[in-house]
């Protein structure tokens, strides 16, 4: 009897401890390298869910303001059934045309968030599939990977390795003190939210090949603060060959302000004097909740000299950014207006006051002849310096200096909405749950345009994601963007290629926002 017991202990260590091989997958039970991690199948059984893989350790305590360090490894099975807790921020809350599919859940919010997420539908580790590595929107303040249309089975079931990850935001992700500079090694501190971007993507190039995913062809995608991200990951010397392809919705860093170390330093002094410290040690004993109440809203990745040693533009004009295809756009109605609206006279006054000789130019773009005109104005204003200028200036500089194509698309299919949410059209955020194929997750009156739209799109991306080329049977043909042709996709009830149709205004708004 004893001698069975032994015999059985051996085959189940071999079987828990073997080499990543097909089988395990199969069996819902994966090798990383920090230990075994077991997940779910969908309801159809065609994907295998892992959910709060843990990527780096809890940056708590004296981890807290520190870049990601090593997970410490784990025996036995770590179940990985349920996303791991957003990162700190404040509760969500619905905020004008988003309801609650397009905020992270109510809890668990936590310092310790450092976990991601794969689904995957392969038969077999060794099919090596293309992957995508999702990174969340929400101003580089808030947001999360648990938010319901980021779930990744529909493009698993495309045949893509979907993985969606977490980051450090707010204080806790982009916070600089020169202390914190001084004791990091790298005379640098701030860009924590984009060191864990990092540090799961070197997860994703050890860990992938266990769940089926393809190492060397992995694309990057983000939407917001999410798609500012990826502008920064392309740009920076850190993630040198960690991806091979990027998506680019709404956002990017060309021409809108920059923060220095020296300026995100004075920041984090000022704070420590808030709160009324004078020690790391003390600034990383203060409780959580209690820093987010005494201090505002971080502004972002910094011009650190490490992650970024400069200016994203700069890095691009030099061409030293790291090569990639690209697949960019933004929304028609995505414009974002902070405090009044402007009377037509009023908008006018200050086209005067701003542009001078050229605010004939300016309102011929922007025209403000009564006070419809004018709100529409600003709305569109709004959009084109916040989103459109930064993704058409990328869409240029990038089509002109590198081999690989660009893809530009405007998603202009006012979503389908009752009550308040009808006002806000095609916003801001709203062609993400059509791209990932998650209509089914948005509680809205969909049409069957909507379904198709959704579909269509999806496939675009997944075909994107596998081969640098969004085209595939099936889809109207998506012309690669240069800055002679001006060819973009609009993403609506029909699907059409167009020359840019305000590149007129584009042009005249970049010009401006780069003399500032």
């Amino acid at each position: 009897m004893f001698v069975t017991v032994q015999i059985v202990i051996y085959f189940l260590l071999n079987f828990l401890f073997a080499p990543v091989n097909p089988k395990p997958l199969a069996l819902g039970v994966v090798k990383t390298q920090a230990g075994l991690v077991s997940g779910i199948k969908n309801q159809a059984g065609d994907v295998a869910i892992y959910r709060g893989i843990p990527f780096a350790a809890p940056p708590i305590k004296d981890l807290r303001w520190k870049a990601p360090q090593p997970v410490k490894p784990w025996s036995g099975v770590k179940r990985c059934e349920v996303f791991g807790p957003s990162p700190m921020q404040a509760d969500p809350a619905p905020f004008s045309m988003w309801s609650a599919e397009f905020l992270i859940p109510k809890e668990p919010i936590s310092e310790d968030c450092l976990y991601l997420n794969v689904w995957s539908g392969v038969k077999s580790a060794a099919e090596k599939r293309p992957v995508l590595v999702w990174i969340y929107g929400g101003g580089f303040n808030s947001g999360g990977s648990a938010v319901p249309i980021y779930d990744g089975e529909a493009l698993a079931q495309k045949g893509i390795v979907f993985v969606s990850i977490n980051y450090r935001v707010g204080i806790f992700g982009f916070f600089a003190h020169p202390d914190l500079s001084k004791e990091s090694g790298k005379n640098a501190s701030g860009n924590y939210g984009l060191l864990d971007q990092i540090a799961a993507l070197q997860w994703v190039q050890k860990n992938i090949a266990a769940f089926g995913g393809d190492p060397k062809n992995v694309t990057i995608a983000g939407q917001s603060a999410g798609s500012m991200s990826v502008n920064c990951l392309v740009a920076s010397p850190l993630a040198k060959n960690l991806f091979v392809k990027a998506i680019a919705q709404s956002g990017a860093n060309f021409s809108r302000g920059t923060t220095t170390l020296q300026q995100a330093e004075q920041d984090g002094v000022k704070l420590a004097q808030t709160v009324n410290v004078t020690s790391l040690a003390d600034l990383r004993a203060k409780p959580a909740k209690e820093l987010m109440q005494q201090t505002q809203a971080r502004r972002g990745p910094i011009i650190d000299g490490y992650v970024l040693p400069m200016p994203i533009a700069e890095i691009f004009a030099a061409g030293q950014e790291n090569k990639v295809a690209l697949l960019t756009g933004w929304n028609e109605d995505e414009g974002l207006v902070f405090g009044p609206l402007k009377t037509a006279e009023e908008f006018r006054k200050q086209a005067e006051q701003q542009y001078g000789a050229e605010a004939k130019t300016f309102l011929e773009h922007y025209p403000a002849g009564d006070e419809a005109q004018a709100i529409n104005s600003q709305y569109r204003l709004s959009r084109d310096m916040i989103f459109g200028v930064q993704n058409y200036t990328w869409a240029n500089v990038q089509s002109q200096q590198e081999k690989q194509k660009v893809f530009v698309y405007r998603f202009t299919r006012k979503v389908p909405a009752t009550g308040e949410y009808v006002k806000y059209g095609a916003f801001h955020t709203g062609e993400v749950p059509y791209a990932y194929n998650n209509l089914k997750f948005v509680d809205r009156p969909w049409q069957p345009v909507d379904q198709q739209l959704a579909s269509s799109m999806s496939a675009y991306w997944a075909n994107f994601i596998k081969n640098g080329n969004p085209n595939g049977a099936g889809l109207p043909e998506w012309p690669a963007y240069n800055p002679k042709n001006n060819q973009i996709m609009i993403l609506d009830e029909k699907l059409t290629s167009r020359p840019l149709p305000d590149k007129s205004a584009l042009d005249f708004i970049a010009t401006k926002m780069e003399s500032k």
